[in-house]
């Protein structure tokens, strides 16, 4: 057990919800986001099941759930808030962010929060970076676990089980410390209709990044935005003579090159 309640901070990124089919732009310059389903990042809403889970253990007091971007984002901070957060943030920012920008805006809030775990989801589904949780640990000298299986809270250390290539790596470390959740952490809950609307009653702070002295630093520039090459229809081939004849023959057909010492 700790010795008092921890507070935790959890960040949560508003993105294309995951059912969603993503379209371009017709000119290649972004993603079409009209009339498109947005959502709480999947990984992100496993960093707010995890910290609700701490809080009903016992050793949590107070979660407060920061999101960074333009007022829609509210949406996803009442729906942590209706799971079991205690209080929301929303950092006002109507421009794209990188990874560092995010991790110096959650810097400058954790200066203001004296919180003492930070859970993030290991990546948002829309850029696929898995860049925000190290920065963060880096700027504030922070001990992190990175991609967490499990997570046990213990006087006042956390004991974290990591997914690696060769298995399963736990570590332990004293708080405070950033932690970023991987797919097997937990299953997220479903808001129930009255936590619902006891989150529309919740406290919900806005910050500017002029109220946290943040310029933003970025020097990443999108050039432009491709859909994936479609697949191209299978070949049927009636014999094994035939398949290997197409495979030595067929000039669209790559076939790996072994060493010639193996």
């Amino acid at each position: 057990m700790t010795n008092h309640p921890l507070k935790v901070i959890v960040a949560v990124k508003r993105v294309i919800d995951y059912n969603v089919k993503v379209r371009v732009k017709a000119d290649r310059s972004d993603v079409d986001l009209s009339n498109t389903k947005m959502s709480m990042n999947p990984f992100c809403e496993i960093a707010v099941e995890e910290a609700v889970r701490l809080k009903e253990a016992g050793l949590v007091g107070e979660i407060v759930v920061v999101s960074i971007g333009p007022k829609s984002c509210q949406e996803q901070i009442r729906s942590a808030l209706a799971l079991g957060a205690d209080r929301g943030l929303q950092v006002e920012c109507d421009t794209p962010v990188s990874p560092l920008d995010v991790a110096n805006i959650l810097h400058k809030i954790q200066q203001e929060e004296n919180a003492d775990i930070f859970l993030l989801g290991k990546q948002s589904i829309d850029a696929d970076n898995n860049q925000t949780g190290q920065m963060l640990a880096a700027l504030l000298d922070f001990p992190q676990a990175t991609c967490a299986s499990r997570v046990k809270i213990e006087h006042n250390k956390a004991i974290v089980t990591r997914e690696v290539d060769g298995g399963l790596l736990t570590v332990e470390m004293s708080l405070p410390a950033v932690i970023t959740t991987d797919l097997r952490l937990n299953e997220p809950r479903f808001a129930a209709l009255p936590k619902i609307m006891q989150a529309k009653r919740k406290p919900l702070a806005v910050k500017t990044l002029a109220d946290l002295a943040i310029e933003l630093t970025t020097d990443i520039e999108l050039i432009s935005v491709d859909s994936p090459t479609q697949r191209q229809a299978g070949v049927i081939l009636s014999s094994v003579d035939e398949l290997m004849s197409t495979l030595r023959n067929d000039p669209n057909v790559q076939m790996p090159k072994h060493d010639k010492e193996a």
